[in-house]
């Protein structure tokens, strides 16, 4: 039996969890992680969101950091921070956006290292309750 075809434990069809577990990032991936038991499609996306919504709460902070250090260079440092922002917004929307759509699927589109870690956990590699 496919891990489509097993029965989610959240009452949901297995791609709409995978999919609503991308919604609010690592919030809702902790919480399909908590109530999902026996999908490890589920499993897999619920962990995937976690630890990419992590990391870019992590590389947001550091991005921060250095937008704060370029808006004190005359006009050009604020341009350029102002373009970092939008580019890496746009591309974290873009990321959320497929990822949300590979989940509906059906698809376990795997991010590098992230997505390794996310594979091991659904698979057994840390102990499933």
């Amino acid at each position: 039996m496919s891990d489509l075809q097993t029965p989610s434990s959240t009452g949901l069809a297995p791609n709409v969890a995978g999919a609503l577990s991308y919604v609010l990032g690592p919030i809702t991936g902790i919480v399909f992680l908590v109530l999902e038991k026996q999908n490890r499609f589920v499993r897999f996306h619920a962990m995937q969101s976690t630890l990419i919504g992590v990391a870019l709460i992590v590389f947001n902070i550091v991005i921060n950091v250095v937008q704060a250090i370029l808006v004190r260079i005359p006009f050009i440092g604020w341009l350029f921070a102002l373009g970092l922002a939008m580019v890496i917004g746009l591309a974290s929307l873009v990321l959320w956006l497929a990822l949300m759509y590979q989940a509906y699927v059906g698809k376990e589109w795997e991010l590098p290292i992230v997505g390794e870690h996310a594979r091991k956990f659904s698979d057994g590699g840390i102990a499933m309750q």
